[in-house]
Parts: structure tokens; C-alpha cells; sequence
């Protein structure tokens, strides 16, 4: 993840150079070895996350001569530092003690699991509120994610398969109940760090992962915001929605990639199918260009150059 950009880009070098000197670690080693077998825990996937997103919006910021800039910006629940960095209410190396202090603490008190669902937010919350769960994400109107102890959301997944046989529950592959009640722990230590933390006024509106609208632009109600995410829903929905009402018609995603590729150009965007049905289901028409790998940011660049 990364290594290509690296390879290629003096500002991507900058990048990582940056970023092995706030965590301590070589986070260039990290992310294209992972000798250790680390990058998929919390503690270490948030921060090489982070600096892959922001490597990726340089490289693109370097090859459009900075000719190109948002009007808006968001991230899902890590990605949203990633958009405030953008936006420039953070530093890049305050987002990367904060994200790497967020990882550290939802590993140490994090537990129980979650469970990705094609239920609507509403029945989702019933069957939730049923099992001592609560709601991780409300990604689109019929994905809903749920989380809780690893005991009560087996017998939540257990009820689904008896009584919505129609519909799929996918357990996922995190350290804890994340965005739940069972994060309150975390976020009461993560407060902390937030006031320590130097936050500057945006320069381009942010949506919040906790309101689903765009930030407030004010350092400490961001903070609050932040603080909020860590045990409330990613409302990526509600998200959506306020891009497309502010007039979105081109999306940018950086960073990140999924899939079993051995290489970057074989890794498929996190959120390209999330964002593509959300448009389809508000029948809106917007250009969405991935920008996760050297290929893809130069595509996006010389595509939005000539406008």
C-alpha cells in the first residue's frame, strides 16, 4: 500500500518520511512489508491508513500543480481525519498522533465484534436494541452495520437467520465493537488527547461522520465531533445525502484498497461501491474517480486538468 507512490513521488517520500517520525516506526516498512504481520490490528492500520490518503492527495495535489481542489470533503470514521487534513483544520503529523493514539486505546478497550447486514436503519435498530447491540455504521439505506459482544451478536445473527431469511449478516474483521456503547471507555481517554491537540478553522466544509452534516468550523466543536464518533454510527448515509444536496458532481477517493492483490494497481477502492449505489439510489449522476494507486491518481488528474 503505497509503495508504488513512493517508488515514483518525491511528495508521497515526504509523506512517509513525515509520518515515521511521529509514530516511531518505519511506516514506509510497515505498509509494503509488514515483516511483523501488524497493519491489519487498530493500533497500526489507523495511522498507515492515514498517511496512505494523504500521500495519495499529494501525489495528486503534485501532478495538477495544486490547480484542483475540493469544495467539500469527508471520510469514513478514519477517513475522516484524513478529510480534516485536507480541509486544513489539522497538521498532518497532530491527525497522525491523534489517529495513532485513537488506534492504541480502541485495541486496548476494545471488545465484541461487528456484523455487516442488508437490513434499513430501522429494523436494524430493533433487532439491535433486542440484543444488547447497538449500530456500528448506516452505510446505505438497505447496509447497515451492528456491533456488540461477540456473545450477543451471535445469537443477533442467530434471530436474523430465523426471522429475515432474505437478508445477510457478515461478520467483519475488527478488534472491537467499534462506533458503540462499548467505545465509551475509549473515547473518555481519546477526549484528552483531543483538547491537547491543536485544531485551526477549515478552510473547506467537512462532513461529520457523528452528524452526517457538515462540521461546524470552530476547533472545539470539531473536537466534540471527533469525540462523539468513536461510540456513535458512522451515518455515511446521511453523509452522502449532504454532498449530493451540496452539489457534489465529481468524487475523489484516496487512499486505502481492498481485495487479495499482491500489488497497488490490483487493490480495489474501499468505498467505491458504497458511493456508486448511493448514487444510483438518489438517481444522481456524479463522476466518481478512484485515486488510490499511481495509475488511478494520474488517470483522476489528467481527467479533471483538462476541465
Amino acid at each position: 500500500m503505497g509503495s508504488d507512490l513512493v517508488r515514483e513521488f518525491d511528495a508521497a517520500r515526504d509523506v512517509y518520511a513525515r509520518a515515521s517520525d511521529v509514530v516511531g516506526y518505519d511506516m514506509a516498512k510497515l505498509s509494503f512489508e509488514d515483516p511483523r504481520n501488524e497493519i491489519n490490528t487498530t493500533r497500526f492500520t489507523q495511522p498507515a491508513l492515514l498517511t496512505h490518503e494523504i500521500a495519495c492527495y499529494s501525489v495528486f495535489q503534485h501532478l495538477t500543480r495544486e490547480a484542483v481542489r475540493p469544495f467539500l470533503t469527508a471520510g469514513h470514521s478514519l477517513g475522516e481525519y484524513a478529510a480534516l487534513v485536507v480541509a486544513g483544520a489539522l497538521e498532518l503529523e497532530d491527525a497522525l498522533a491523534l489517529v495513532a493514539e485513537r488506534g492504541r486505546l480502541m485495541a486496548t478497550h476494545g471488545r465484541g465484534s461487528m456484523l455487516a447486514t442488508t437490513l434499513d436503519l430501522e429494523t436494524a435498530t430493533e433487532l439491535a436494541d433486542k440484543h444488547y447491540c447497538g449500530i456500528g455504521g448506516a452505510n446505505l439505506p438497505d447496509q447497515t452495520v451492528i456491533a456488540g459482544e461477540d456473545e450477543d451478536l451471535d445469537a443477533l445473527a442467530e434471530d436474523l437467520a430465523k426471522t429475515q431469511p432474505g437478508k445477510r449478516g457478515v461478520r467483519l474483521n475488527t478488534e472491537g465493537a467499534f462506533h458503540t456503547y462499548l467505545m465509551i471507555t475509549a473515547a473518555l481517554e481519546f477526549r484528552k488527547t483531543l483538547r491537547a491537540t491543536d485544531f485551526h478553522n477549515l478552510d473547506v466544509a467537512v462532513l461529520s461522520n457523528y452528524s452526517g452534516k457538515p462540521h461546524v468550523n470552530d476547533p472545539d466543536a470539531i473536537r466534540s465531533r471527533l469525540f462523539f464518533q468513536l461510540f456513535n454510527p458512522v451515518r455515511w448515509t446521511s453523509c452522502m445525502t449532504s454532498a449530493i444536496e451540496a452539489g457534489a458532481d465529481t468524487i475523489l477517493e484516496f487512499g486505502g484498497g481492498i481485495g487479495k492483490g499482491e500489488t497497488p494497481a490490483e487493490k480495489r477502492p474501499n468505498l467505491e461501491g458504497i458511493v456508486k449505489k448511493s448514487l444510483k439510489w438518489r438517481e444522481r449522476e456524479a463522476e466518481y474517480l478512484p485515486a488510490i494507486h499511481a495509475a488511478g491518481i494520474r488517470a483522476a488528474a489528467q481527467r479533471l486538468s483538462k476541465e
